[in-house]
């Protein structure tokens, strides 16, 4: 972001030195010699000469004059250190008070019950699985009118555009998701019950998208201005068997990003630790038959209910945290009869790769067991078989405690008097994370429950906080000078 020069810095970011230390830590030797002395006049008011304070051999002036450039020497590579270590609290206090960034905050708060809103107009329009088409159009015509450039639809179905540089900061895509969890024919009518809001996806994602609608308003019309490029993206293909195709074809088509910014959901929290998954539909099969003609044949169903209770006693790590779900099963064709095929669905998570690629081993295992198993207890007549086919993929990876990303979304958060630790998800920034892009996936603001149920809410209360968060992020990511 472009910033008005600061003509006086110490009133920006005052020292914790009060005047006496700023004395004594004075370039030159004989300042530094008269500071010892200013010291202790300070102290003592009465003693303010060298015989008073016993200083008439040279070599008690020689032991001063060394300790003290000593003390200058430590003091000059500490405070270095500090000020590299300490530069992103520094952006963060320009950016804070910087009069264009309180003008653009005073516009968003002023604009939320718009982008309240937009929030609601947005989440109904139905966006199931696959088909966010007509959400997407929405959001593209919503892209147009705040000004962004080059909108356009790519060919996976992301909606995108964009903002040009004004100086020479990373490119920062920042995004949130199309889609929903819901299939096609859901109700998606939101109902006000007061400050709350219900309806599928209120939450996830349409309050990530008002929120990208609104931070593309003040860009577009140049209330802020940044040093990088800045994309802004309604991805599609984030929940589910989506498996972050979206977010995966930009990072695949669009060379250059530089750090990824995605807003889901409501709240404050802060992820910046990808929580990776491995997604898999089992089929058992067999010659199926009459369940009393046929009895003493091997049943799929009972192959497949043999893998599920072996499941269920897998034994995990708390940390890292690592989970198993069978979410959905299926199969048979009635209640006399031995089925020919049955198949479960299955979700296996860590945000940690080896805990989750030995998951992966002992539940392929397990599945090869039951089938083993089951077939031997009918001594091989119809045998049945599995087929395990993954049907998504979602990376691990992690955007370190210590990158600037993460130190400024910190530090903007607790300026906006909210605290919040860093966190864990599974998010479109995973895709981001696992190339090595500092990556973070931001609350939008309210408070969200019941994701992914029909009855999902939104509380609007603080909503305007996580709109205005989110604009100073942006701001700090594409700064050329974190």
């Amino acid at each position: 972001m472009k910033l008005p020069p600061v003509t006086n810095e110490a009133s920006y970011f005052p020292t914790p030195m009060n005047g006496f230390y700023k004395r004594i830590n004075a370039p030159a030797s004989s300042n530094r010699t008269r500071s010892v002395i200013f010291r202790i006049e300070m102290l003592h008011p009465r003693v303010t000469t060298p015989s008073a304070l016993g200083l008439r051999t040279p070599i008690v002036w020689m032991l001063i004059v060394t300790l003290v450039t000593v003390h200058g020497v430590v003091a000059g590579r500490v405070r270095a250190a500090s000020r590299g270590s300490t530069a992103p609290s520094d952006a963060v206090g320009r950016l804070l008070g910087n009069p264009r960034v309180t003008a653009a905050r005073q516009w968003l708060r002023r604009a939320e019950p718009a982008t309240i809103d937009k929030q609601v107009s947005l989440c109904e329009i139905a966006a199931p699985p696959f088909h966010e088409e007509a959400r997407g159009r929405a959001v593209a015509a919503l892209f147009t009118g705040a000004g962004l450039s080059r909108v356009h639809v790519d060919a996976v179905g992301n909606v995108l555009g964009d903002i040009a540089a004004h100086g020479a900061g990373p490119h920062v895509v920042i995004s949130a998701h199309l889609d929903t969890v819901f299939p096609a024919g859901t109700d998606v009518t939101v109902r006000r019950q007061g400050n709350t809001l219900r309806g599928p996806g209120i939450g996830d994602d349409c309050r990530g998208l008002a929120v990208l609608v609104a931070l593309a308003r003040v860009a577009g019309a140049g209330i802020v201005t940044t040093d990088g490029p800045v994309t802004f993206v309604a991805t599609v293909g984030e929940e589910g068997l989506g498996d972050l195709r979206g977010v995966r074809y930009l990072f695949d088509h669009m060379e250059g990003i530089g750090r990824f910014i995605s807003l889901d959901g409501g709240g404050l929290s802060v992820v910046s630790k990808a929580v990776g998954s491995l997604r898999y539909k089992v089929t058992f099969s067999g010659p199926g038959g009459h369940s009393y003609g046929s009895f003493g044949m091997a049943n799929p169903i009972h192959a497949m209910g043999r893998a599920i209770d072996a499941i269920s006693e897998f034994r995990v790590p708390a940390d890292p945290r690592t989970t198993f779900n069978v979410g959905r099963v299926g199969g048979g064709t009635s209640v006399n009869a031995i089925a020919a095929q049955a198949w479960m669905e299955v979700d296996l998570r860590s945000s940690d790769g080896p805990a989750l690629d030995e998951l992966d081993r002992r539940f392929r295992a397990t599945v090869d067991k039951a089938v083993a198993d089951e077939n031997q207890r009918w001594a091989g007549r119809s045998p049945v078989s599995a087929t395990v086919e993954r049907t998504g993929t979602r990376p691990t990876g992690r955007t370190p405690d210590s990158d600037p990303l993460v130190i400024s979304t910190l530090a903007l958060t607790q300026a906006l008097g909210e605290s919040v630790t860093l966190a864990e998800g599974s998010t479109d920034s995973n895709v981001a994370m696992s190339r090595g892009i500092p990556a973070v996936t931001l609350g939008a603001g309210g408070i969200s429950r019941g994701a992914h149920s029909p009855d999902e809410s939104f509380t609007i209360t603080g909503s305007a906080v996580g709109t205005e968060r989110a604009l100073l992020v942006l701001l700090a990511a594409a700064s050329g000078t974190p």
